[in-house]
């Protein structure tokens, strides 16, 4: 008996042991190949940026500079050097943590970033959790009452997030929250430290321009393959035959299977979502990266934009890689794929 015990932990500790090394081994893949990713995407930022008409000291010194005052801001700030020596010198910075200086007002990069990330990353995650909360509720009821009317508002709502733009949705809901039905401020931002009440109502509006596209997205995706589930799967079959509920089948077995799908399609639009909140935060001045990114665009303050970018997109990369490890956990044959 004792043997038989000792030989059940030993499985269970290899197979725990086994997890634990896919696991790793699913991070450290994920993390090599998102390497050449960012260095592309910093090396395309930085000749788009570049290759803009017209100087970034001419549009710190205003118009009326002289060529010479605008020359000598150029060498004072390194810009007459070769486009190739300023991107190898910010690359080796960044390296080392040193994301450069803004040149409009000589603060760090990394300083200006890490002020702006938290609103935006707050907005993120209000606007992603609604989408899925609402996506995934709806869907449900689409799938548990199918051609009726329940379906037929959910895939109404859900064709009209898609259809229409985030800006053109947050028009909308300043018109009618902010201006004809003042629940909401229409722009500023309060921050959580000194209100949450006041916090949640001053994000929830940019937060639902993000979220209803996403909702539209995910409420579509998740309800074909609810309906594809309950109808086809022998798994449901038998469910059905041991006498549970509609809800528990549902519920309990169909969408556990669905939400593997479900967060492939969410990991794909997290970048959609960041890049969604450059003109959001534009339309409800909220001091986030986005508007961060438009100012620094606007005065070609090369090396804050590329900070802003670079950050959104090692925000992208972790996003995806927590659902692959999501996707895992849901599905054991890809953890015990890897490798």
């Amino acid at each position: 008996m004792s043997e038989r015990i000792e030989g059940a932990i030993g499985m269970r500790w290899a197979a725990r042991s086994g997890r634990g090394r896919s696991v790793g081994l699913l991070v450290v893949r994920r993390s090599a190949a998102a390497l050449p990713v960012l260095l592309g995407v910093s090396l395309l930022v930085f000749v788009v940026v570049d290759l803009l008409p017209g100087s970034a000291a001419r549009q710190l010194l205003g118009p009326d500079a002289s060529p010479a005052q605008v020359a000598a801001l150029e060498r004072a700030l390194g810009l007459d050097r070769p486009a190739w020596r300023r991107y190898a010198e910010w690359l080796g910075g960044a390296l080392q943590g040193d994301l450069g200086e803004s040149l409009a007002s000589g603060q760090k990069a990394a300083r200006l970033v890490g002020e702006r990330s938290p609103v935006t990353f707050q907005l993120v995650s209000y606007a992603l959790v609604a989408a899925l909360a609402a996506g995934v509720a709806a869907a449900l009821l689409a799938a548990r009452w199918p051609d009726r009317r329940a379906d037929r508002l959910t895939m109404i709502a859900s064709l009209v997030g898609l259809s229409t733009p985030s800006y053109l949705i947050a028009v909308v809901l300043v018109l009618v929250f902010a201006v004809g039905w003042p629940l909401f401020p229409s722009v500023g931002y309060t921050p959580l430290g000194e209100s949450a009440s006041g916090h949640l109502r001053s994000m929830t509006l940019p937060a639902a321009a993000l979220a209803l596209p996403m909702f539209g997205l995910y409420c579509r995706f998740l309800r074909g393959d609810l309906l594809e589930q309950m109808r086809e799967q022998g798994y449901v079959i038998a469910a059905r035959a041991k006498g549970l509920g509609p809800w528990r089948v549902l519920v309990g077995h169909a969408l556990r299977n669905s939400l593997v799908g479900s967060l492939t399609v969410v990991g794909v639009n997290i970048g959609n979502l960041l890049g969604g909140t450059v003109i959001i935060e534009q339309i409800f001045a909220l001091p986030g990266l986005g508007q961060l990114l438009l100012q620094s665009v606007h005065t070609r303050d090369v090396p804050v934009v590329q900070a802003v970018v670079l950050v959104l997109a090692v925000a992208t990369v972790l996003a995806n890689l927590v659902v692959d490890l999501l996707y895992a956990a849901l599905d054991p044959r890809i953890r015990h794929g890897v490798g």
